[in-house]
């Protein structure tokens, strides 16, 4: 008997993957050298132990592996989780169990195998860092050219006008800028102009003394103060009534303003960057926005891209979300399944980035498994039955959109979009004619 488990031990330790078995009270029986390296847990520290008490892992309490295996019969292959190593780190794994039995076959416990994804999981957090600035996320060819740009911008204390629809990120490049900048220091100091009503936002703006109201009951220094030798950040300034941006263009043109109640003029050393989500040239066009002001605060000016128009990026946006979310969370989930990646591409999303983040968190939150599934989204995403084949053509759909626009942008040269694509010319040529796109004459 000694020397049959001497054998099984011999045998298992030659498996470079890490294999473990239970008994009926789940207590663990072998405990192979694979699994010592992955784990961090000696084959003496782990015999005859419980195997949550060991591994500690994301699914122990709530979704054993192991248990809907013995308790069901049905194998599990290949289940991405994490388990918990004696200094408190997370290590990624990939689990598959079996039934174990006897020579009458009777069951007598539980086997399971799991793969060390390490080693992929840093070769995708390198990957994402080829891919990221700051805390923005994007691989298309409109974002790349803004993270080129950003750090000339940032060097400068120049007033910089942030165009975009919302949700496309606004405040995160206003904050990327303001951490590139020698302001990096001091602090940065966020105002949304379209909460407060004109009379609390220019007192919140500029401050105000004891007495200036009724409530005043002593002095209260502006936004404008606590921001001096950093940055502040107007987001939707476009929503200023015409008399506080006549306040805002004195500030701009001498950073100087005076205190509600107030007959002591304050200076501020402040960069001041603004954002507003929709093109601003319009509403001075209209009247409703001061030309002198405008020029003031758009001397240099970054327009972000709704997400519609670099769908490229969802991908990469759904893994960077995903595995924020996998960080604070005892659960893990891998990613999305090919049907809801096609309906997340073909999706207009109207509130851009941020509704796909909050879109992502639903559907974690009641994810039961390794992969978010359909079933996981919003009601509006789950209406109707999709097969195969909607899959599919909606990914070809993308595909086909995705390529012309590449095409398009490059006056359809194929070597320059075949370039920003990362792919061969001639893989190119056959994915056009796959899709049925044909060059102009």
């Amino acid at each position: 008997m000694h020397a049959d488990k001497d054998a099984r031990d011999t045998i298992l330790d030659s498996i470079a993957d890490g294999v473990f078995t239970v008994d009926s009270d789940w207590r663990i029986t072998s405990f192979n050298r694979a699994a010592e390296r992955i784990t961090g847990i000696t084959r003496q520290e782990a015999i005859g132990q419980r195997c949550c008490d060991v591994f500690r892992a994301s699914i122990c309490e709530t979704d054993c592996a192991l248990r809907k295996t013995l308790g069901g019969g049905k194998p599990v292959v290949n289940k991405a989780i994490y388990i918990i190593n004696p200094d408190g780190e997370r290590i990624p794994i990939s689990i598959s169990t079996a039934l174990l039995k006897d020579a009458d076959g009777k069951v007598i416990g539980g086997v399971e195998t799991f793969r060390d994804l390490s080693a992929i999981e840093d070769l995708r957090r390198e990957l994402h860092k080829s891919y990221s600035f700051e805390d923005i996320v994007a691989k298309s060819k409109p974002m790349q050219e803004l993270f080129t740009v950003l750090p000339t911008i940032a060097e400068s204390d120049a007033t910089v006008l942030i165009e975009g629809e919302s949700g496309t990120g606004k405040e995160l490049f206003a904050r990327a800028i303001h951490n590139l900048s020698h302001r990096r220091e001091g602090p940065m100091v966020t105002v949304n102009c379209g909460a407060l009503p004109d009379t609390l936002l220019e007192s919140e703006l500029f401050g105000y003394k004891k007495g200036a109201f009724t409530g005043a009951v002593k002095d209260k220094p502006g936004r404008f103060t606590a921001a001096d030798g950093g940055t502040i950040f107007l987001d939707e300034i476009a929503d200023v009534s015409p008399a506080l941006q006549v306040r805002l263009l004195r500030v701009l043109q001498d950073r100087a303003f005076d205190p509600l109640g107030g007959n002591e003029t304050i200076t501020a050393d402040v960069r001041v960057i603004a954002a507003v989500n929709r093109p601003l040239e319009e509403l001075v066009e209209a009247g409703s926005f001061r030309r002198d002001l405008y020029y003031r605060i758009n001397v240099l000016q970054i327009t972000l891209p709704p997400l519609r128009e670099r769908r490229e990026d969802i991908p990469l946006l759904i893994d960077h979300f995903l595995e924020r979310l996998n960080r604070k969370s005892p659960k893990y989930v891998e990613g999305v399944s090919p049907e809801v990646l096609s309906i997340l591409m073909a999706h207009g999303f109207p509130g851009n980035v941020r509704e796909l983040e909050n879109l992502l968190e639903h559907a974690f939150v009641l994810c039961q498994g390794s992969t978010i599934e359909r079933r996981c989204l919003p009601p509006h995403f789950r209406q109707g039955e999709s097969t195969d084949a909607t899959s599919t053509h909606s990914v070809e759909d993308f595909e086909r959109q995705l390529l012309l626009q590449i095409l398009r942008r490059h006056d359809w040269s194929r070597t320059k979009a075949a370039a920003e694509l990362g792919i061969n010319k001639s893989t190119l040529w056959r994915k056009m004619r796959r899709l049925g796109i044909n060059p102009p004459s």
